[in-house]
């Protein structure tokens, strides 16, 4: 099978040294409880590039990618929920140890045996990939392909950092940043908190995603530093900045909450003041990794809105210019690699 393998990692992506190489590999043998697909396409994430970098340093050599979706097309012996020809879509957690406290309370996210898809595991930047069957989730038939893989992290994360915030109707939602996650969860707050005003910071006037804020209809676009028109309620930071987070607590009212959705930042966190940032019960809450039911609660939410991802489309080959695009904010919404 041909993937993009990640051997060795590099300070920074940058055009004309890129690390993905193009192999010719075996297509993997399913164990007892594992699955194996046929790769559709596999969307592409900020956190490939915190491995690439070493950030978030995965296990080396790996085939990175975890917004995958795939047909069943071989299963291990003891696979008894999925079946020959499903097509189904493996997200961020591969697998979690299912005994840990974590685990038995629901909370497999913070697992310590946490193994990441495209990081711990080789996910979804090639022809095939394996994946245990619970970890492998059913795709409702709303989406096309290309539409469903930003739904597996960029939406599903989000969905998850949209619930941390504690939301309710009416109230008005920062978001910073405003790429593959926060495009998915504007059109989620406004299904279900309609009467909500979403104000969006981007990098700079008049960039890409501060145009497709503007052509989705947000309340007001502006750059990150500025004053909006009335202090928010939430607030979530998908940016790769550390200095952001002190601008949206700046901006954030009493007892409100800053959700970062994030597993790296690219820069540090700048020193906070404690009058200014922190002080009338502000909150900072990280989101880290998933659970399976984020992801399968998040489909269901999606398929009733529906949930339409702006998708830029590249093909498997193209892996490494796709990352550098999506580093440098040249495309609106979610990559996605076209595999077959």
């Amino acid at each position: 099978m041909k993937a993009m393998v990640l051997e060795k990692l590099v300070p920074s992506l940058e055009e004309g040294h890129y690390p993905l190489k193009l192999k010719d590999l075996p297509i993997p043998k399913p164990g007892p409880k594992d699955v194996l697909l046929e790769v559709s396409v596999c969307g592409i994430c900020r956190t490939e590039l915190d491995e690439i970098e070493g950030r978030c340093p995965p296990r080396l050599p790996i085939i990175l990618g975890h917004q995958v979706i795939g047909k069943v097309v071989e299963l291990g012996p003891e696979v008894s929920q999925l079946k020959i020809g499903d097509r189904v879509g493996v997200g961020w957690i591969y697998s979690s140890c299912g005994k840990c406290v974590y685990c038995k309370r629901g909370e497999e996210n913070l697992c310590e045996d946490f193994k990441g898809t495209g990081c711990d595991a080789d996910g979804g930047y090639a022809e095939y990939m394996m994946v245990k069957e619970d970890f492998a989730h059913p795709i409702p038939e709303t989406f096309e392909d290309e539409e469903a893989a930003p739904l597996l992290c960029a939406g599903s994360i989000g969905y998850r950092a949209l619930k941390l915030t504690g939301m309710r109707d009416e109230e008005t939602l920062g978001l910073f940043g405003f790429g593959a996650s926060s495009h998915i969860v504007y059109q989620v707050v406004r299904f279900l908190f309609p009467n909500s005003k979403i104000f969006v910071f981007t990098r700079r006037k008049g960039d890409k995603p501060a145009f497709l804020a503007q052509k989705l209809g947000a309340d007001w676009v502006g750059e990150t530093g500025e004053n909006p028109p009335e202090k928010l309620d939430r607030a979530i930071d998908t940016t790769p900045s550390g200095a952001v987070i002190g601008e949206a607590l700046r901006v954030l009212k009493g007892g409100g909450r800053l959700v970062i959705n994030a597993i790296r930042k690219e820069t540090p966190v700048e020193k906070l003041d404690y009058s200014e940032h922190l002080w009338l019960e502000k909150e900072i809450k990280s989101v880290a990794n998933i659970t399976r039911n984020d992801i399968r609660e998040f489909l269901q939410i999606a398929s009733c809105i529906p949930i339409k991802p702006q998708v830029k489309i590249f093909r498997l080959e193209e892996a490494n210019e796709a990352l550098l695009a999506l580093k440098k904010g040249a495309y609106e919404g979610a990559g996605v690699l076209k595999i077959r």
